[in-house]
């Protein structure tokens, strides 16, 4: 497997992220596109997860909220390929770019449904869940 990242809009990598998240988000959730499809600026960094056959098959992306924090969002992996690891694998190299880059915090609202999987990671709960895109999420936080 590898993880590729861009912050280009006009990237493979970002091409190969979207896809992912229509399958996800837009297909599978029934999220509204004009929620999920949002704009981003060159300071968002998509991270997109390829087997070894080069299939893209899970992403992520974070964004600097100030020069001390990263908002991660829009984690996903496709059905066909859940199981294996590959979100967590993602979520990991995040982690280490994040500390290599010198910021102090990771945050990010996790559906609620996801919440074990990012405690694992090390994510605390912050504050009452709340309401998105029709879903339940809390908010959640990484110290690095």
């Amino acid at each position: 497997m590898q993880i590729k990242t861009s912050n280009q809009t006009n990237s493979q990598v970002y091409a190969d992220a979207i896809m992912i998240r229509e399958a996800v988000f837009i297909d599978e959730q029934h999220i509204d596109p004009a929620l999920e499809l949002d704009q981003v600026t060159a300071a968002t960094w998509h991270y997109v997860l390829y087997t070894d056959t080069a299939a893209p098959v899970a992403t992520a992306r974070m964004t600097p909220n100030d020069d001390q924090q990263l908002h991660i969002q829009r984690v996903a992996t496709l059905a066909i390929a859940r199981g294996h690891g590959y979100a967590r694998a993602i979520l990991q190299q995040m982690i280490t770019d994040a500390r290599q880059r010198g910021y102090q915090q990771l945050v990010l609202g996790a559906q609620v449904t996801a919440q074990g999987f990012y405690t694992q990671l090390g994510f605390e709960p912050q504050g009452p869940q709340f309401m998105e895109a029709g879903l339940a999420h809390q908010e959640m936080a990484l110290t690095l």
